[in-house]
């Protein structure tokens, strides 16, 4: 059985959130969950679910890290924080895969230092997955954790993005556009020239530059940036599909002239919400850490830690670190500097 550990006091509405949605993930997936935080408010929260005999085990956290940490001095000075404890349950091979819904930079730098990154990475790169206009899932990559990159790392990003989307996706050969101000080979900074040429020569399906309006489009499949655009971007999308649901909500519910056509109208507001809606998505894998590890929205509700957790148990799953070292490999993707490295994880 996979085993997941979930940081349960990291979000902005912890422990409830994190404690409902393992219940849900544990009895719709199958997963055994760990719950790492203060032990009496997790017992308190599952006593109020009435979830007996649910694979969920509960290990002591002393320390919590807020969003308002700094994420380095908290890595130093909240050592039996929840994530670092999560973190080590992953390193220990007590746990298959770390969920989190805490301080981003926090979990980043938790999970880069206590688990280490592969062999093959140089930096780690968060995944985000979206919906498109053709029904389908596209994946931006990065979105935060590097907000400087060069050349190879993105080169790197593709071939983890690619990997990461065959296997949660399915799709044998995912088209991967690099992200860009034009279509043409010519467009874009230094390093997006750079990257382009480098990507033709690599073993991923890429099929060229991508602009900002095709992010939703399904022209692609992977996009590829570094951090600092990435993260703008996603945040720019997030929080102009909330408002676009919110004007249109607001519209429908004063221009319909009867009851009737508003009820339809209602379900169909409920169909988009559900496709625009972030929580279905779970999180963002941080892809090239030696483990499993998906950072969710600080106000992440129930199912979003649901389907964090079952990202996450997918991801395990398919072994997709051993995935990503081969394909580095094959595409001989050199990183100009070491990599921080780990032990080999420990069987108990």
């Amino acid at each position: 059985m996979i085993t997941i550990a979930v940081d349960a006091m990291g979000g902005d509405h912890a422990p409830r959130p994190e404690v409902e949605g393992s219940v849900l993930a544990a009895r719709e997936y199958g997963v055994r969950i760990i719950l790492v935080g203060q032990p009496n408010a997790l017992r308190a929260e599952l006593a109020k679910l009435a979830a007996p005999n649910l694979p969920i085990e509960i290990v002591a956290a002393s320390e919590v890290i807020t969003m308002d940490d700094h994420p380095a001095q908290a890595f130093r000075r909240k050592k039996d924080s929840s994530v670092h404890v999560a973190a080590r349950l992953v390193r220990e091979a007590k746990a298959d895969g770390l969920v989190s819904a805490g301080n981003t930079g926090a979990v980043m730098t938790v999970a880069r230092f206590l688990l280490g990154t592969l062999e093959s990475v140089d930096r780690v790169a968060l995944a985000a997955p979206f919906p498109n206009a053709k029904g389908g899932i596209s994946v931006l990559l990065d979105v935060g954790a590097n907000v400087d990159s060069k050349p190879e790392h993105l080169v790197q990003f593709a071939v983890m993005g690619e990997m990461y989307y065959r296997a949660t996706f399915g799709n044998r050969r995912p088209r991967v556009g690099l992200l860009s101000v034009g279509e043409e080979e010519i467009k874009g900074n230094e390093l997006t020239r750079e990257v382009y040429t480098r990507l033709k020569k690599s073993p991923v399906h890429f099929v060229g530059n991508v602009e900002g309006g095709d992010l939703f489009s399904g022209i692609v499949d992977v996009i590829v940036c570094d951090g600092f655009i990435g993260n703008v971007a996603l945040k720019i999308c997030e929080g102009l599909a909330l408002e676009i649901f919110g004007l249109l909500k607001k519209s429908i519910q004063s221009s319909l002239a009867s009851q009737v056509g508003f009820l339809f109208s209602r379900g169909a507001l409920k169909g988009l919400k559900k496709t625009i809606d972030y929580t279905e998505y779970g999180g963002a894998p941080l892809l090239g850490v030696r483990g499993v590890c998906v950072i969710g929205h600080g106000r992440s509700n129930a199912n979003a830690i649901k389907n964090a957790i079952r990202v996450a148990a997918g991801l395990a799953r398919a072994q997709m670190n051993d995935k990503i070292e081969q394909e580095l490999s094959a595409a001989a993707v050199h990183p100009d500097r070491p990599g921080i490295r780990a032990p080999e994880m420990r069987k108990t």
